[in-house]
């Protein structure tokens, strides 16, 4: 199945990395790379913003979610704040990605580290339309808890 394209430059300091790839036929998401000319250190408790050396042209309708990776989270603490961010089909800048050490000793983000995760999305702009009463459900206006989960 293919999908759809996403055109990209790339910045002088992302020259010799490989572009975003997914590493399975039916991998979700693409990795992002550091495109760090140094390693930089994550401190515990430190953020960071990591460029990739990528700016995109993502097609009409669609969003770029980036998220964290699952191995760096459980061997590193290595978390995305804000995950999922959000890149807009028109932001052009370069894809830079916020990332926490959560964990308890430092991290080193090498040139090309996989740092997260990107996966292409659809997305569904709504209309807004005020009313004086919303329709009645079951649930209510039952809140954190309340369904007894």
């Amino acid at each position: 199945m293919s999908g759809a394209e996403i055109i990209v430059r790339r910045l002088p300091h992302a020259e010799g990395l490989p572009l975003p790839e997914y590493a399975t036929a039916g991998a979700a998401g693409f990795d992002l790379q550091a495109a760090v000319t140094a390693p930089l250190v994550i401190a515990p408790g430190q953020r960071v913003l990591v460029p990739t050396g990528l700016c995109v042209a993502l097609p009409a309708g669609y969003e770029l979610q980036v998220r964290p990776r699952s191995g760096l989270a459980l061997k590193h603490g290595i978390v995305l704040p804000n995950a999922p961010g959000t890149i807009d089909e028109d932001y052009r800048g370069e894809l830079q990605v916020i990332v926490m050490n959560a964990g308890e000793a430092p991290f080193t983000v090498e040139r090309g580290t996989r740092i997260a995760q990107g996966v292409l999305a659809p997305v569904t702009r709504a209309t807004w339309r005020e009313a004086d009463a919303l329709p009645d459900t079951a649930r209510g206006a039952g809140g954190f808890g309340s369904t007894g989960h």
